[in-house]
């Protein structure tokens, strides 16, 4: 065989790069009049969309802007946030999607993590914006102020030089330290991910979509530049609400509905109220492990649809272990997964070495759905892709067939209503009252978010109540993240092991069981 001059090669490499910007280009040609993006009264075709995309991306190079710098959006979902995402893909550039829902000092902390150039924000997060420090970096607000600067720009397609191994977005994980990592998603993340979807759930280009997750997460911001790449309609609502969406299944055939647990019974409730019969959804639900059994059943039979028994993050999209769905009607008493086409997967113990079937191991993952590593986080970087897999930090076990049940985080998360969240950061703010002696928080069954957050503390002096310990979390941290209770127990009452660490599976026994041991005792539901 003969071997290509260097040149040659970089000509053949070149050849296999498409982006998401020239997909979408792309698919602007063959789409040009179909529609793109609904939100509200706002309807956008393809050639529309593009319009305003390549505005927006003339006047981020007229900023100054180039490939590789970071820009940062705080908003709603909105059409803005799809069109920032696809003039970032044009240009060669980062988008750090900010979680609206963080507190001020956690909103600071992404933000400083990623040094963005620029910074969007819709009007009606301006407050948030003006509590931290931006450090001089220029704003473009949504609405006037970003119209007039797109109406002053030419539409003409910017040539940029950009690689399918470029980031173009920043989503933020919680951290077990407590503040959030931004894990880095590559345009052949996003690329091989959208194949995924299609071959693994049989669906089809073209099929319009949802975006009512929030956009700031994976799924809403997805889903959206998946579609635009596939040609299908994308109806952007700001949040759930169960009206709004039981009016959308009226009138228009979802491909894949996506409910999260939480939102899954207020959403059939509607439905059933007004009787309405959604057709054409080929595919319903995520994260069946967080909602009751007979509630998957329930809605599977009324949407005549599947249950996706999906098991995937933000690292690696749904692509691991997603290629399995409950039957309509089926209440499932198994929930194991099955292993994802498109990716390499194994169970490893401590030393790295897989472990035999019927032995929990951590899911090690291999695949072209692949996140880039954590932003400025080389430590963790080098940790968590030793031996050149990702170490997901889930504990898994295979089963004779070849099926992968979850046991649990290898360190301990909490999935509330779709949102990650680690007890260390919920601890780390109440260990910040100087009475108070220790704490732990750990997970509880909740009938409408999944799970929710659950803290006992030892305090030192009795001058410590329930209010005062949610005043200072309140301070600190986002609303989906305080705890549903709090528990006063004795100092001694705390379970150990040997290192003295918190056994947090013993506690939440006293959950199940009822067999909380107080000293005192502060419980109020969450709003």
């Amino acid at each position: 065989m003969r071997f290509n001059s260097a040149e040659t090669q970089a000509l053949i490499q070149r050849a296999s790069a498409v982006t998401l910007g020239t997909l979408f280009a792309q698919r602007v040609r063959v789409c040009a009049d179909q529609i793109a993006i609904e939100f509200g009264d706002l309807i956008l075709t393809y050639a529309q969309l593009n319009d305003r995309v390549n505005r927006l991306a003339q006047l981020m190079m007229s900023l100054g802007l180039s490939r590789g710098d970071r820009v940062a959006i705080l908003a709603e979902n909105r059409n803005e946030y799809t069109e920032l995402e696809l003039a970032s893909a044009k240009v060669g550039l980062i988008v750090a999607t900010i979680n609206w829902r963080l507190a001020p000092g956690e909103v600071q902390h992404c933000l400083d993590l990623v040094e963005p150039r620029l910074v969007f924000v819709s009007e009606h997060h301006m407050q948030t914006a003006a509590r931290i420090d931006l450090h001089d970096v220029p704003v473009v607000v949504f609405g006037g102020d970003y119209e007039a600067r797109l109406a002053t720009m030419p539409p003409e397609e910017p040539h940029c030089e950009v690689d399918n191994e470029d980031g173009l977005l920043l989503l933020y994980t919680s951290g077990t330290t407590g503040l959030p990592k931004a894990a880095l998603i590559s345009h052949r993340a996003i690329i091989a991910r959208a194949s995924h979807r299609l071959a693994q759930f049989g669906l089809k280009p073209g099929m319009t979509s949802l975006a009512w997750p929030p956009m700031y997460h994976m799924t809403g911001t997805e889903d959206a530049l998946q579609n635009a790449i596939c040609g299908g309609k994308t109806i952007i609502t700001d949040g759930f609400d169960p009206v709004e969406v039981a009016e959308i299944l009226r009138v228009n055939e979802i491909g894949w509905l996506r409910l999260m647990p939480g939102m899954v019974a207020t959403l059939l409730d509607e439905l059933k109220r007004r009787n309405i019969r959604p057709t054409g959804i080929r595919l319903c639900g995520v994260m069946p492990d967080l909602v009751p059994p007979t509630l998957i059943a329930e809605v599977s039979e009324w949407l005549d649809a599947p249950f996706a028994n999906t098991f995937g993050a933000t690292e690696t999209g749904t692509t691991p272990a997603s290629g399995s769905v409950i039957a309509i009607g089926e209440i499932p008493t198994d929930l194991a997964k099955t292993q994802s086409i498109f990716c390499e997967l194994r169970l490893v113990d401590e030393n790295d070495e897989e472990v035999p079937d019927g032995t929990p191991g951590e899911a090690a993952v291999r695949g072209a759905m692949l996140f880039s590593g954590y932003w400025n986080a080389p430590d963790v970087n080098a940790r968590d892709f030793r031996n050149g897999w990702f170490h997901m930090g889930d504990l898994l076990v295979r089963k004779p067939d070849g099926r992968l049940a979850f046991v649990d985080r290898l360190k301990y998360m909490i999935k509330s209503g779709g949102e990650n969240i680690y007890p260390a950061e919920i601890e780390r703010v109440l260990l910040g009252d100087p009475d108070v002696a220790d704490a732990v928080v750990v997970k509880a069954a909740h009938a409408r978010w999944g799970e929710t957050p659950v803290a006992f503390v030892a305090r030192k002096t009795a001058g410590v109540t329930a209010e005062r310990l949610r005043k200072l979390c309140r301070a600190s941290l986002a609303s989906f993240k305080q705890p549903s209770e709090i528990y006063f127990v004795p100092f001694d009452s705390l379970p150990r092991s040997t290192s003295g660490k918190i056994q947090r599976s013993e506690i939440e026994q006293w959950i199940v069981m009822d067999k909380i041991p107080r000293d005192s005792f502060t419980a109020e539901a969450r709003e």
